[in-house]
């Protein structure tokens, strides 16, 4: 699939969020009261030239600086922007001229609605997966987002190296992105329709975490998943029997990831003082974090935290001096795992 025909899909055959034949790029409407307050101030016309799947707004956003990539009409750059406050700033990419000259003519418009003095977004016009061509220099994003156009990307292994590129040390990657349950047969990923409803270039989740890894993201976390129902019987009949999900994974930046989440005795204690979160912190959808508890985490959970903009957030328990195994409250197992004395651990052996 080339890059011009995602081009004039975005640019010209979509005029609108209704004139998409799917709901693969459609966010669900279970969406935080902040966020719809914020959305509430955004220009019209930059809501209605929206084709995002997910939410794409962590926590702890309060000055940061932000990379939105395939930012299309700049609904999620605006939104950031409020979030950030006028001492953040973020930066929006995308290939579409079209859609970038929406976004920029409504700088003013949303500087006025925060009530800041200045505009605290930029615009970019280029490619993802060749952020190393733009003017953005390396390690100098806190966090960097994108919303259902990961599956767009031609090389998509090369948008995650140049995210890596461009984050700070601690930095994290916050995306929603359309997954399949299988890798894409040739043909389908050919189909221009099928390509730009965000379908067709979707990755085999096994491939992304993989892909992830490679680039530098070790550990990458599910924040949040559902199922995808196409509701067009054409073009259901065209990609059955293979299942979509979206799903929004942060990846960190932070080096030495172990593959597996390893005991060294170590807890956390959220203080409660997140804006928004004053009762327990979502880290992922398997570190939900209540403030005030002793919460024991693996090796890689306690670095997500304390070497990221969430440290001042929490209390810390421990360091990395023992090693007590595998830890089992992230759902890990080991081979030691219900044996009685004497019987032979499994570390090897036939596949029968």
């Amino acid at each position: 699939m080339k890059h011009d025909a995602v081009q004039t899909y975005y640019g010209e055959t979509l005029q609108g969020s209704s004139d998409l034949q799917t709901n693969a790029c459609c966010t669900p409407g279970d969406m935080p009261a902040h966020l719809k307050a914020v959305l509430s101030k955004l220009h019209d016309e930059v809501l209605t030239r929206y084709y995002g799947c997910g939410l794409i707004a962590p926590q702890a956003l309060e000055g940061m600086r932000i990379l939105d990539l395939g930012c299309g009409a700049g609904r999620d750059v605006y939104a950031l922007s409020a979030m950030v406050g006028e001492g953040g700033s973020v930066v929006g990419v995308d290939m579409t001229p079209a859609q970038l000259e929406v976004a920029r003519r409504h700088q003013a418009f949303h500087a006025e609605a925060f009530r800041y003095a200045k505009s605290n977004v930029e615009f970019h016009e280029g490619f993802i997966e060749k952020l190393d061509a733009l003017d953005l220099e390396p390690g100098s994003f806190d966090i960097i987002v994108s919303n259902c156009v990961l599956n767009l990307a031609t090389d998509k292994a090369a948008v995650l190296r140049g995210a890596q590129r461009l984050l700070k040390p601690g930095g994290e990657m916050y995306f929603s992105d359309v997954y399949a349950d299988r890798r894409i047969p040739a043909d389908l990923a050919e189909d221009e329709v099928l390509y730009g409803e965000c379908l067709s270039g979707a990755l085999y989740w096994n491939d992304f975490l993989t892909m992830a890894r490679e680039a530098g993201f070790g550990d990458p976390r599910r924040v949040e998943q559902r199922l995808l129902t196409v509701e067009n019987p054409e073009l259901e009949a065209k990609v059955a029997p293979i299942k979509f999900l979206s799903a929004t994974y942060r990846l960190f930046n932070l080096g030495g990831l172990e593959p597996a989440c390893e005991d060294y005795g170590q807890a956390v204690i959220y203080k409660g003082t997140v804006p928004q979160a004053p009762h327990e912190l979502a880290l992922d959808d398997h570190h939900v974090i209540e403030t005030g508890k002793v919460f024991p985490v693996c090796g890689n959970t306690w670095r997500m935290l304390a070497e990221t903009r969430f440290a001042p957030h929490f209390e810390f328990i421990g360091d990395f001096s023992t090693h007590y195994g595998i830890f089992e409250g992230c759902g890990g197992d080991s081979p030691f795992n219900g044996l009685s004395e004497g019987a032979t651990p499994a570390f090897g052996g036939s596949c029968c």
